[in-house]
């Protein structure tokens, strides 16, 4: 089984980064329910929201202070997405700065790291864009078709196609993943992939073609086709053929931020809940008076608790160095549940007024129910918990 000395590790009992918490909140105040609801209503991205959250340094607060960043550890930015989403606003449209940067942060050559993190933490360069997902592989990343091929010039050339690439058209680097070596030639099948830091500013129109997803929620999601695509070499992030290991250390922070997310929206859920249903009356009593309605906000209440636990340790585990990757999929998994459990109660709670736009529990209804696929399925997370946790056979 997957064993961690926890000796060394801490796990705040008590309310961690208030600071963080308090700043985070003065600025989604400023963002309410009519905001979103324009946005919803136009099929916009929330511009002036990332433009705020980029301003205000919250979105480099993993970028080291040498890098123009707050060099916080991925607790405190977990904090930030958790209390976006608290305060009913929403960080999927920006989150994947946060972990895509690691990969160039920890496996980034000097240069690299001189030449976009600076820009990044500033603003004035866009990390938004995950290129892995594709069309025919889904969550099987060892399998995935897209392939760069060296050129005696020392470039790359580059063909395949990626799909569900959210905020493609607000990104202006996509950290993008491409078979260098063909799966037939490799000894695992996780071997001969590599991460390439594409600039997607020349690539548009030079093979590269995005093509906008029409889909529930608006996070600018894109098929990405890649045509004949010529990039320098120096676009090649650590290693050739190491890249399918980057990419999993920036998938385990993804998870836990994610987590994080689904937190703040269960503590949203519950909030709403417990004030409509100290205030609504029927039949001369508030509701919440009745064990129909006050059971279920505490059973959520209490799941909120138990997988903001997991999430803290997952979060506490990759601060200290570890990949924590069982408990990053753990966190994520159980954290989205107690969020669509929470979001479920609360749309019982308010009855047919939830489903009235005003009161903004049906678009956050709709963004919990988002990570009950994304970014990684449940049984998928089951999968690798019974194989590489568990020690169970290969499941098909």
């Amino acid at each position: 089984m997957n064993m961690v000395d926890l000796d060394s590790i801490s796990i705040p009992a008590s309310d961690d980064w208030a600071e963080i918490r308090d700043g985070v909140g003065r600025l989604c105040a400023e963002f309410p329910n009519d905001y979103w609801l324009e946005l919803d209503k136009h099929d916009r991205y929330p511009t002036d929201f990332v433009r705020r959250l980029t301003d205000s340094g919250f979105l480099g607060a993993l970028i080291p202070e040498e890098y123009g960043g707050s060099g916080l550890p991925l607790s405190a930015a977990g904090v930030v997405l958790e209390t976006i989403h608290e305060r009913g606003c929403n960080a999927a449209a920006c989150h994947a700065q946060m972990y895509t940067m690691g990969t160039v942060l920890k496996y980034g050559s000097p240069e690299q790291k001189r030449a976009y993190l600076p820009g990044i933490a500033s603003g004035a360069l866009r990390l938004q864009a995950f290129g892995v997902t594709e069309p025919t592989t889904g969550s099987d990343t060892t399998q995935l078709k897209t392939r760069a091929e060296r050129t005696e010039r020392g470039t790359y050339i580059v063909n395949g196609q990626k799909v569900w690439t959210s905020r493609a058209f607000e990104s202006d680097l996509m950290l993008l993943l491409a078979r260098t070596t063909p799966a037939a030639q490799v000894e695992k099948r996780s071997d001969g992939m590599s991460v390439f830091l594409l600039d997607m500013r020349e690539a548009l129109g030079n093979g590269l073609e995005l093509r906008k997803i029409d889909a529930m929620i608006n996070h600018n999601t894109c098929e990405v086709f890649i045509d004949q695509l010529e990039i320098p070499g120096d676009t090649l992030v650590g290693t050739e053929g190491k890249g399918f290991r980057y990419i999993v250390d920036s998938m385990n922070a993804e998870r836990i931020l994610i987590a994080y997310e689904c937190i703040g929206d269960a503590k949203f859920f519950i909030r709403k809940a417990v004030e409509y249903a100290k205030e609504r009356t029927v039949f001369g009593a508030p509701i919440g008076a009745n064990q129909g309605i006050q059971f279920p906000i505490a059973k959520a209440y209490a799941d909120a608790q138990a997988a903001e636990l997991m999430v803290k340790k997952a979060a506490a585990l990759f601060d200290a160095g570890h990949r924590a990757a069982a408990e990053a999929n753990m966190a994520k998994m159980l954290a989205a549940d107690a969020s669509w459990q929470a979001a479920e109660m609360c749309m019982q709670v308010y009855g047919g007024f939830a489903f009235a736009r005003e009161y903004g529990i049906e678009r956050k209804w709709r963004e919990a129910r988002l990570y009950q696929t994304a970014p990684i399925s449940k049984n998928m997370i089951l999968g690798y918990l019974g194989q590489h946790v568990l020690g169970l056979p290969r499941s098909y």
